[in-house]
């Protein structure tokens, strides 16, 4: 029988093994999905709504067992997995407030007595998770998916099992109706198959490219919807005039969150040459404060990475870009999973950490010889997902965030996702959007209503 084991990063300890279902139990969920879609799709809103604040309620009443299991799956020091199921508590009352405003009939004039467009769920959204954020990538989609009328199907990452379950036993303990959100404990081929049942009328990916183009593929293959959030290598920019301590101090706390493990952390710190010296300065200071360790202790700043291989993975990006002529100013340390939190600096165009996805506590300091040229440099990437300017004249920094080929730009702000604001990328760091309005209008059926006499 195939199982999924769940390892503390901290020291490679297996906490659980958890079995594959078979093709008879994922036929058993497909039933389920058809009967609680059935049911859920025609009550009220205020009706899904309770479950929703229910599930809010569970969160808190519950924050620190929740917490305890993310970070011994994961690795996240303890304080930032409280943080998560927080906000995911949060984003379950925000759409639980406010579904039934954003989907309300949309009045358009069009010639007609009357013409309007109506929103109308679609079925069962099948959402492939990774392990970064196990509770808050799940519940960002699965709130507004939820107060759409639509039933949720997860397939979480193999090394956060314990989390997907804990998120299905979350929404039984908010008296969910039965088949209107399942964990599921399938691997590659269960998504295919589930991707393939007509209840399945969309899927949505956070993940690698890799990942993501096969899912979208199997999705067009069946004609259905896809949205994809995929990596990033987001570009922080500081101009002269900016606070440079400020700067720095966001920039490390950008970076080095989640041990660094974040799709819209800041990546490549691209400097004016004015300031580098002095920012370097500024985010050497910040550095030193940050403790690594076992996440489940006090004062500790900074966890392990996900898996061992996540932290080789890096130390050989690492390697490559020094190899070319970047600069190690600070750590460089790796000891299994435990990847010191770590500075790069000289790095250029070309170099391993200018243009992959990091994803773990390195940064990288570019130059730039002036702010013109610092947006091409930001805009030098393959991908797409946000990015954050430092400077004092904000009506400047406006102007530049409209030249970042992103999906948001923050300015003087740390980049982060808000369930009031839409969230997602372009190029190939994927595309459709989730959060605020535009999330929950993903996964509808935008129905064209139009009466004459």
């Amino acid at each position: 029988m195939k199982v999924f084991q769940s390892i503390f990063p901290y020291n490679q300890q297996v906490i659980a093994e958890y079995p594959v279902i078979d093709n008879a139990a994922i036929n058993v969920a497909i039933n389920k999905a058809e009967k609680g879609y059935a049911h859920w799709a025609g009550i009220s809103f205020a009706q899904r709504a309770v479950v929703l604040h229910n599930a809010a309620a569970v969160l808190r009443n519950e924050k620190e067992r929740f917490a305890t299991i993310i970070t011994n799956e994961m690795g996240k020091v303890l304080y930032e997995a409280m943080a998560e199921v927080e906000k995911c508590a949060t984003v379950c009352e925000y759409y639980a407030n406010n579904a039934e405003s954003f989907l309300k009939d949309e009045m358009i004039e069009a010639g007609y007595k009357t013409s309007f467009v109506s929103f109308h769920p679609i079925g069962a959204v099948l959402a492939v998770m990774p392990w970064n954020f196990p509770f808050w990538q799940v519940f960002r989609f699965a709130a507004p998916t939820l107060m759409a009328g639509n039933v949720g199907l997860l397939k979480h990452a193999r090394n956060v099992t314990g989390c997907s379950l804990a998120i299905q036993e979350i929404f039984e303990k908010a008296e969910a109706p039965e088949g209107v959100f399942q964990s599921l404990v399938i691997d590659a081929e269960g998504v295919e198959k589930l991707i393939a049942a007509d209840i399945v009328q969309a899927v949505t990916l956070t993940g690698s490219e890799a990942a993501g183009a096969t899912v979208a593929a199997q999705a067009g293959k069946q004609i259905k919807r896809s949205l994809l959030e995929l990596g990033g290598s987001d570009a922080l920019l500081v101009l002269a005039d900016a606070n440079i301590e400020k700067a720095a101090t966001v920039a490390i706390q950008s970076r080095m969150q989640n041990a660094g493990q974040s799709c819209i952390a800041s990546k490549r710190f691209i400097v004016v040459k004015e300031a580098v010296d002095d920012f370097i300065h500024q985010l050497q200071i910040q550095i030193k404060k940050l403790k690594q360790g076992d996440p489940f202790q006090e004062g500790i700043t900074t966890g392990p990475m996900a898996r061992p291989n996540l932290a080789k993975d890096l130390e050989n990006q690492m390697h490559r870009s020094m190899a070319k002529g970047a600069s190690l100013y600070y750590g460089g340390s790796v000891d299994g999973a435990n990847f010191q939190p770590s500075l790069l600096i000289n790095v250029h165009v070309g170099m391993t950490t200018f243009e992959e996805e990091t994803f773990g506590p390195l940064a990288s300091v570019i130059s730039a010889e002036n702010e013109t040229k610092a947006i091409e440099l930001a805009n030098n990437s393959t991908f797409g997902l946000g990015g954050s300017i430092w400077t004092s004249d904000i009506e400047k920094g406006i102007a530049l965030a409209r030249r970042i080929n992103s999906g948001a730009v923050f300015i003087n702000s740390l980049v982060k996702s808000d369930p009031r604001l839409p969230f997602g990328g372009i190029k190939k760091s994927g595309y459709g959007r989730e959060l605020g309005r535009q999330g929950i209008l993903e996964f509808v059926n935008q129905k064209t209503i139009a009466v004459d006499l």
